[in-house]
C-alpha cells in the first residue's frame, strides 16, 4: 500500500486496523494520519503505532488520499459537516466503518457525492479473526475496491455484497453474530456445569470445540449437512441432541432472530441518516 489513510476516531476497530496494517507489512506507522480527540488515547496510538497525529480533521484530511470513518453513527453528520470543503476538494475514498449510516447520507454531509465504501465489520477484528461484509458505491474504482479489500484482509477476511440493503443482512449475520455464539456456548457451559463439569473444564473444553467445528467448515467442501451427518451415530448421543434441538425448532429461533436484528439495523439507517 503506497496510499496515505487518515483514521477519524481511535476506538477499537481503528486500532485494529492500524496494529493488522503495520504487522503485516502494509504500511509504515508514518502513512498513517489519526485524529482522536482523546489525547491520552492519541498518546498512546502514536507512542506504539508511530502514526501521525492531526491538530484536527481538517488537516488529516489534507494529507491523505484515503479517509477511514470510525466514529458514532449519532455524531458523524457533525464530525463531516466541518470539513466539507476539504473533501470537495481532495475527494478522498471514504471508508466507512461506521454502523447503520448510509452511503448516500455521507455524500449528502460531504456535500457532494463521493467514492464510498462501507464496511461492516465484527469484533474479533481485535484479535485478526474479523469477517467484514463490503459495499461500494458506483464511484468506487476497481483499484480502490482492492485497496479495502486488502484493507480489512489485514485483521481477518472479507467478502463484497452486491447491494447496499445486503450490509443489514451482513450486520445479522456477521456483524452480531459473534454474540450469537457466545451465547450458545455460555449456555453449552452452563449445562457442563450443571452436570459437575469445573467452570474452566467446560469453557476450556466448549471454545476449543467451537474452535474446531469452525475450522472443519471452513476447510471443507463438503455440505454441513454431511458434516453434522459425519459426526452423529444412529441413536447415539449427538443424534439424541440433535432431536432436541429440533423438537424445540432451533431453526426457526435462529431465523427470528436473524429478522429481528435485520430490521433493528434498517431502522437504525432510517433513523440515524
Amino acid at each position: 500500500m503506497t496510499k496515505k489513510i487518515g483514521f477519524i476516531g481511535g476506538g477499537n476497530m481503528s486500532t485494529s486496523l492500524i496494529g493488522g496494517l503495520i504487522q503485516k507489512g502494509k504500511v509504515r506507522g508514518e502513512d498513517l494520519y489519526l485524529y482522536e480527540p482523546n489525547t491520552d488515547k492519541a498518546t498512546q496510538l502514536r507512542s506504539k503505532f508511530n502514526v501521525q497525529l492531526s491538530a484536527d480533521n481538517a488537516a488529516l484530511v489534507q494529507h491523505c488520499d484515503v479517509i477511514v470513518l470510525a466514529v458514532k453513527p449519532q455524531v458523524l453528520e457533525s464530525v463531516l459537516e466541518p470539513i466539507k470543503a476539504q473533501l470537495q476538494s481532495k475527494l478522498p475514498l471514504i471508508v466507512s466503518i461506521v454502523a447503520g449510516i448510509r452511503s448516500e447520507s455521507i455524500s449528502a454531509w460531504c456535500g457532494t457525492e463521493m467514492p464510498i465504501v462501507r464496511v461492516m465489520p465484527n469484533t474479533p477484528a481485535l484479535i485478526g479473526m474479523s469477517a467484514s461484509g463490503l459495499f461500494a458505491n458506483s464511484l468506487v474504482s476497481s483499484d480502490q475496491q482492492d485497496f479495502t479489500e486488502d484493507l480489512m484482509n489485514s485483521v481477518g477476511r472479507s467478502a463484497w455484497v452486491p447491494s447496499e440493503s445486503d450490509i443489514d443482512a451482513v450486520t445479522a449475520l456477521s456483524g452480531s453474530g459473534p454474540a450469537y455464539f457466545m451465547l450458545f456456548m455460555q449456555s453449552l457451559i452452563g449445562a457442563a456445569e450443571q452436570a459437575g463439569i469445573s467452570s474452566e473444564t467446560a469453557k476450556m473444553l466448549a471454545t476449543q470445540t467451537a474452535a474446531g467445528a469452525a475450522k472443519m467448515v471452513a476447510n471443507s467442501d463438503l455440505p454441513l449437512q454431511t458434516l453434522i451427518e459425519n459426526v452423529t451415530s444412529p441413536n447415539g448421543t449427538t443424534q439424541r441432541a440433535l432431536e432436541s434441538f429440533a423438537n424445540d425448532d432451533l431453526n426457526t429461533a435462529v431465523l427470528n432472530a436473524f429478522i429481528a436484528a435485520k430490521q433493528r439495523s434498517e431502522e437504525l439507517a432510517d433513523e440515524l441518516g
